[in-house]
Order: structure tokens, then sequence, then C-alpha cells
């Protein structure tokens, strides 16, 4: 370029770039703790922890250990837990009727959170697949996973979770019409407040597979 067209340059966007403090102002991401969401693996008992084979370092944790990792979230600046359930066979059924048992595992993971970190943001995954005898995310009929009974399952363990203290519901089935669904029911039950998560993120990721395994229910899909 000669040195009589250099004049004509108008935008010169490196020199934003030139210095540390220009650099630092202009950043367009910086991922913070504020940004984290941690999942946790929740299962019945006292003093249990189980690996998950498929997620090296993740632990199937009973409620006592599980209080143990909120209070590590909490100092480490974590505003939120995601808990998921990993359901004894004994609990299962065709019909998930566990999932919206008060006294389940999930509700009484959550109150035991919320009495202990009452600032500390919980959210519960919403589905079936936990609670059935065959490992669908649904309620199976002659073979079929008939949605509308589904979708009344999903409302019924929203309510009960919320009821025990949770901040975000987080539905991760493919049933038609469940989110305005669970949206009524929440506000029928005077949760409000209570917000619902898209499962687009964690439906989209690589840990779908591994996810199923943590909570024990990829060997029973037929």
């Amino acid at each position: 370029m000669s040195a009589s067209s250099k004049q004509f340059l108008m935008s010169r966007p490196r020199r934003m770039r030139r210095d540390a403090f220009s650099r630092r102002l202009m950043r367009e991401n910086v991922i913070t703790t504020n940004d984290l969401i941690y999942p946790v693996f929740v299962l019945e008992g006292e003093q249990r922890q189980e690996e998950v084979a498929s997620m090296p370092g993740v632990v199937r944790q009973s409620i006592d250990h599980l209080l143990q990792t909120a209070a590590e979230c909490v100092r480490l600046g974590i505003p939120a837990l995601a808990l998921f359930p990993v359901v004894d066979q004994a609990g299962k059924s065709l019909d998930a009727r566990e999932a919206y048992n008060p006294q389940g595992l999930v509700p009484r993971a959550v109150r035991a959170l919320k009495q202990a970190h009452p600032e500390l943001g919980i959210i519960t995954d919403v589905a079936l697949d936990p609670f059935t005898s065959h490992g669908h995310d649904g309620i199976l009929r002659e073979g079929e996973i008939v949605n509308d009974e589904t979708v009344d399952q999903l409302v019924r363990a929203a309510v009960a979770q919320a009821d025990a203290g949770s901040d975000i519901i987080a539905p991760s089935d493919m049933m038609d019409g469940r989110i305005g669904a669970i949206r009524r029911g929440l506000d029928a039950a005077g949760h409000q407040n209570v917000g619902i998560m898209s499962y687009a993120t964690k439906f989209a990721s690589c840990y779908y597979g591994p996810y199923r395994e943590a909570i024990s229910t990829s060997g029973l899909l037929k």
C-alpha cells in the first residue's frame, strides 16, 4: 500500500488489541464460577459413593456425601447444582409413581440441600426413565410411549420437586406439550417463581449416553 493511500484506511481494529488493558475491556467471553452448574448423581443409603465408569472422576453419592459436595460448591462460588437420581430397582414401576413421591429420593435430597445451603440454587431433572421398570422415558402401553399420560406424571413429579424446594425444573423427556402443562401445574400449585430449564443443551451434548449409565437406566432399554 502506498503512502498516499494509507490515509483512506478508516478501519484499524488492530489498534484495540495492542495493549493488555484494551484487550481485557473488549474480551467477548469470560467464564467464571458464575457460569457453572455442578451436576450430581444421588442414590439411596448412607455413606455411599459409587464410581461412574463412563465418567471418570464422577460418583453417585448418598445424601450425606451430597451435602459435603454442596458445601464445597458453595465455598468455590458455584451458584447451582443439577440433581439426578439413581433409583433402586425396588423403586421402579411401569407407571413411574415414585417420581412424584413426596418422600422419594429427589424431594428428600432437595430438602436436605436447601436446609443446609439455602443460598445454593437447586435444579432438578424431571424425567420418568429413572423410575420406570423398563427404562424408557415415558409410560409404555402395548409397546408405545403414551404421550398424554406421561405428561400427567411429569407434571406431578415437577410439582413434588417444587414443593420440596427446587428452584428450577429441568424436563428431559420428549413429550409433546409437557412444558406448557408443567408451567400450568407449577402455577396452580403456587410455584409461579419456579423456573423451567430448556432440555436442548443436555440432549445435544456428548454426555447423553454416559448420563444414562450414571443413572443406571441404559441396560433396561429393550
